[in-house]
């Protein structure tokens, strides 16, 4: 079976029995897959053991670094979400359908005197009324289609009244427009007509089935019964709308619910979005050192903090609890800032109120899974960290520890890597490298010798010269040496020669993954799953890699500097110059006669020696 790792497998064992959401993601943080499960527990951890899977499946998993939940309170509910979620993310895993950009919305301009329901993607302070975000181009079309063919709304964008009347279009000969610009209606009929569109808009579906089913009946009496059968096809879709929305359980369409948990140290605020009736995800925020107050003092000052950067302002916010008075401030505050209505509730009974259950189950495994990582951060941290120090004989915590490496090929471009832990975790500002300067070859006990007495020879410098914040002031506690007893020797008198004591120090032999101190006759060896071997493989891993990169880095500036020095006629500033204007030896290669010309210093005779060169 295949090992993932303690933080994945940590959450993997304190997956829910609950139905909901799952996110895979890769290593990028990317959402790959979305799912819902009945069980999460179940349904995810079988991603992560040893049974039969599609190739499709096996696919994914290969990719899999880390996954996300959200919690769901029924099965209807998480197969909503799902779909939502599928269509906000368009993961690479899931059956998608072609969709357009996100979040666009539908927006009315009641100050008009004939408005237009319009789409736009821009929320703008400007006295419209907006509805949305409509998740994708094709849900906001669906919507569109369906007001327009229960309303007979304009569609043209003529500047309306007009100042002479026209003849109508054909939406008007077909009933789907008034032709206010043929003056076939006062601007109060239009206008009341409108109405019915925002009720429409706001969820308020049946008195448009009310108006429609009497028309439909005006029409069956009159025997006009193809205009009767079009209006039964509207009332159709007008009660599937009604049907996704009652599948939610919820009248309002445009709502965020806000919960906390707590452990008496931190706390975790939990957002859920609903979003044209259906809830598209939700986020949750980690609030430390306010485990100890009071519920709704938290909720309150997290409420004045989020709202006060969010670019949307729900119709509605359903909290969890606030202190006796403030929802009023803050529904003042918040109808202010979005310049329309906003309601702030704690319900304490009904649908919302389970609503808000539901964001406070998220909120209590979110918190949850927040503590078991940071117990096993500090584990495979400060505590491997702290263990390892007392391995060693040390009397005191290796607060900063240093490992060292050494890369080369063949002995050429020979480079030192120093990387720096500090707490047990990486300290990327504080890696260094050094060029080995004074050792030809590939050996390794002189480089190591060079790269501490030049490290030690800094630290001395900048502590002569008064410099409290230097690249080399802050020396370690413990210093690793990728190597032997052999090499540890030759790192060690490095530092002696300097006329220093050095710190604790240790050789880590990579064969068996042998620890050696100084003068010890026995290498030290832990158990492979201990977090202090751990802790040390990392920083050897570390060190390793950061010297092969350099490495690298320079071996191929020298490929390129040495084929460019081959060159004749094609001297240091001639090189430079090329590799400032094309950056790589290829694109050199491919550049034209013209092009090279259009290099500082470069001839004609340069040029063709260049040209030449790369044939």
């Amino acid at each position: 079976m295949k090992n993932w790792g303690e933080k994945l497998e940590e959450k993997i064992r304190m997956l829910p029995d609950s139905p909901g959401c799952y996110l895979m993601k890769n290593r990028e943080g990317t959402i790959i897959y979305v799912g819902k499960a009945v069980n999460l527990k179940n349904r995810v951890r079988s991603y992560f053991r040893d049974t039969v899977h599609t190739p499709k499946v096996d696919a994914m998993i290969a990719h899999i670094d880390d996954f996300e939940i959200l919690l769901c309170e029924t099965n209807l509910e998480a197969l909503i979400l799902e779909c939502n979620l599928i269509k906000l993310h368009k993961p690479y895993y899931n059956i998608l359908l072609k969709d357009d950009k996100h979040y666009p919305y539908l927006k009315v301009d009641m100050r008009q005197p004939f408005p237009r329901l319009e789409l736009c993607r821009k929320l703008e302070q400007d006295g419209a009324r907006y509805f949305g975000p409509y998740i994708g181009a094709g849900a906001v079309r669906q919507v569109l289609e369906a007001v327009r063919d229960v309303f007979p709304l304009r569609t043209c964008r003529q500047a309306l009244p007009p100042k002479t009347e026209k003849r109508p279009c054909v939406n008007y000969d077909i009933g789907r427009c008034l032709a206010p610009c043929a003056g076939k209606c006062t601007e109060e009929q239009y206008r009341t007509m409108m109405e019915g569109v925002l009720r429409f808009l706001n969820g308020d579906y049946e008195s448009v089935i009310r108006s429609l089913r009497k028309d439909m009946e005006e029409a069956a009496d009159a025997m006009r019964y193809e205009k009767a059968a079009r209006i039964r096809d509207k009332i159709k879709d007008v009660e599937g709308m009604m049907e996704r929305q009652i599948a939610l359980r919820t009248d309002r369409s445009e709502q965020d619910l806000i919960a906390i948990a707590q452990d008496g140290l931190d706390a975790m605020i939990q957002i859920l979005y609903i979003r044209g009736g259906r809830m598209i995800g939700g986020d949750h925020f980690a609030l430390p050192r306010e485990g100890g107050e009071k519920p709704g003092d938290v909720i309150a000052s997290f409420m004045t903090q989020y709202y006060e950067a969010e670019a949307l302002i729900p119709r509605n916010v359903l909290c969890q609890e606030l202190p006796e008075g403030t929802a009023e401030q803050l529904e003042q505050w918040l109808r202010q800032k979005k310049g329309g209505a906003v309601t702030v509730a704690t319900p304490q009974r009904g649908e919302k109120h389970e609503l808000v259950l539901l964001a406070e189950k998220n909120a209590k495994d979110a918190l949850e899974k927040r503590n078991a990582r940071r117990t096993i951060r500090e584990e495979r941290t400060v505590g491997a960290a702290e263990n390892l120090g007392k391995i060693l004989g040390m009397d005191r915590f290796p607060r900063r520890i240093e490992g060292y490496d050494i890369s080369n090929t063949q002995g050429e471009q020979s480079v030192a890597a120093m990387v720096v832990f500090i707490d047990g975790e990486p300290a990327k500002k504080e890696y260094r490298h050094f060029r080995i300067k004074t050792v030809e070859g590939a050996n390794d006990f002189e480089s190591l010798y060079e790269t501490l007495s030049r490290r030690y020879a800094h630290a001395a410098k900048e502590a002569r010269e008064g410099t409290a914040d230097g690249k080399f002031t802050d020396l370690p506690d413990l210093i690793l040496i990728d190597g032997g007893p052999q090499q540890l020797r030759f790192a060690r008198q490095a530092i002696l020669d300097q006329g220093l004591e050095p710190p604790a120090m240790f050789g880590l032999a990579e064969k068996r993954e042998e620890i050696w101190l100084p003068e010890a006759q026995e290498p030290i060896l832990l158990d492979h799953r201990t977090p202090e071997l751990q802790l040390v493989q990392r920083v050897r891993d570390e060190a390793h890699r950061f010297g092969i990169i350099h490495h690298r880095t320079l071996r191929g500036k020298a490929s390129i500097h040495s084929q460019l020095e081959d060159i004749p006629g094609i001297g240091p500033a001639r090189r430079k110059a090329l590799l400032k204007a094309f950056g790589s030896l290829k694109a050199i290669r491919q550049a034209s006669r013209e092009e090279l010309l259009a290099v500082k210093g470069m001839n004609a005779a340069a040029a063709d020696a260049v040209l030449n060169a790369g044939k």
